[in-house]
């Protein structure tokens, strides 16, 4: 009888990290050039550099001019590899954190704000030095062939600056704020809109109920989290220059990017990371659901 709860307790926590990985894996496949124009976008500041790019549009011709199809998945290689740790981390601890906090009696949206929020802590610490070599892959504007190899702009930003805080871990307290804010508005709104909406008993009615509140879930998360994502490309990605290191902490990087390039650049990108992580952060719940239930069942 001593063991039973030990063997539930992997088996509820292999199926969450299962349909977790399943759910990043779909969401960053289908949403990743976004992701790498969000990313531009954020690490370029407000000069007259002929470079920098005008808009939406501007940005996407001129990445597929100069760099080709393959230059809207670059840097891929680091979240596909940090996806399914990454969200077997986010919905595995969501569940556990939530778990803990039932017995305390808290109202349930605090239950689900609060376990989001802890949730996104600790992904945040498993994605962060992936994060770091991804923006750095992003940020490059040679074609993809002649872009470093993943493992080798790994390797080297090891060798030039270490996996402190200074290296392969900068921007460490950026993505913690990135994350935790977001999960805990992405799952807080999530869970409580969907407990307090009715199921519909047709299957694609549901599904259409499910994925709407997904969608307004990831794009008010984004919204609301995105000075943090800005600070954390600044601190990652290309310094203004070279061998001096302006942008270092999380709150110095907000503060500094407010005075020197006013409130709406704490908004950059703003509209590819809603478009990446609205629809994206709705295919994301749906696919954890569902794999997550269909665990349940056949498994």
């Amino acid at each position: 009888m001593s063991t039973s709860p030990r063997v539930s307790f992997f088996k509820e926590a292999s199926q969450q990290v299962l349909a977790g990985g399943s759910a990043g894996l779909v969401e960053i496949c289908l949403m990743h050039p976004l992701d790498v124009v969000k990313t531009r976008f954020q690490i370029q500041r407000n000069t007259s550099d002929p470079s920098n790019y005008k808009s939406l549009g501007d940005c996407f011709k001129r990445i597929y001019r100069s760099e080709g199809l393959l230059g809207f998945y670059k840097g891929i290689l680091p979240p596909i590899l940090a996806e399914t740790p990454k969200r077997a981390v986010k919905f595995f601890t969501f569940e556990q954190y939530k778990k803990l906090l039932t017995p305390l009696s808290l109202p349930p949206e605090w239950v689900f704000a609060i376990a989001g929020f802890g949730s996104g802590l600790t992904e945040a610490v498993v994605v962060n030095p992936f994060e770091v070599v991804k923006v750095s892959l992003q940020a490059n504007r040679d074609t993809y062939a002649l872009q470093p190899s993943t493992l080798a702009q790994a390797r080297n930003i090891i060798q030039t600056e270490g996996i402190g805080l200074r290296g392969l871990n900068k921007g460490l307290t950026a993505t913690l704020g990135r994350h935790g804010v977001f999960n805990m508005v992405y799952f807080g709104f999530y869970f409580n809109v969907k407990n307090a909406i009715p199921v519909n008993k047709d299957a694609r009615l549901e599904f259409l109920r499910k994925f709407t509140i997904g969608l307004a879930s990831g794009t008010l998360a984004s919204i609301i989290n995105i000075p943090f994502d800005v600070a954390k490309s600044r601190i990652q990605g290309p310094q203004p220059e070279p061998g001096v290191i302006k942008y270092r902490s999380c709150w110095k990087t907000i503060v500094t990017v407010y005075k020197e390039e006013g409130f709406l650049a704490l908004y950059k990108g703003l509209l590819p990371k809603i478009m990446r992580l609205g629809p994206g952060g709705a295919v994301m719940l749906l696919v954890y659901e569902y794999s997550y239930a269909w665990l349940q069942k056949h498994w």
